[in-house]
């Protein structure tokens, strides 16, 4: 492996807080996987950009993926609204109420999510695990 390629390079991400929660809210919602990825060549300060995929092709590409559940406060991650939350709390069970409540109190987390961003994020490499920091972007 090069230099340019070995992801123990890197020693900070930074990640637009946006990506960070659609990646998320991505994999909740939709089949498939939404992730951040950061591309070889690899150096101390890289940006991680969301990457939605069906084939994982990291050996292909030498990316490194980093889930988004990583990237977020573990309380904001548990506290995620599923739709069956809202089934339960609508009184009248109305599906078209239903999901206007859950697209709701998605758009709520949404926001909640954005401030909740960690300070560092374990990356697995080669050589084992590595922790790097993490820089929200606006």
């Amino acid at each position: 492996m090069t230099a340019d390629a070995d992801p123990s390079a890197i020693r900070s991400i930074a990640v637009s807080r946006d990506d960070v929660v659609d990646a998320f809210v991505y994999g909740r919602e939709n089949p498939g996987a939404a992730v951040l990825r950061m591309t070889p060549p690899f150096h101390g300060r890289m940006r991680a950009r969301i990457h939605v995929y069906r084939a994982d092709d990291t050996r292909v590409t030498g990316a490194v993926h980093v889930q988004p559940e990583t990237l977020l406060e573990d309380e904001t991650v548990a506290n995620y609204p599923t739709l069956e939350d809202e089934r339960e709390e609508a009184p009248s069970g109305e599906t078209e109420e239903v999901r206007k409540r859950h697209a709701e109190a998605v758009d709520a987390w949404r926001e909640r999510a954005r401030e909740a961003i960690v300070e560092t994020v374990a990356l697995e490499t080669a050589d084992g695990s590595t922790t790097v920091s993490v820089k929200p972007l606006e």
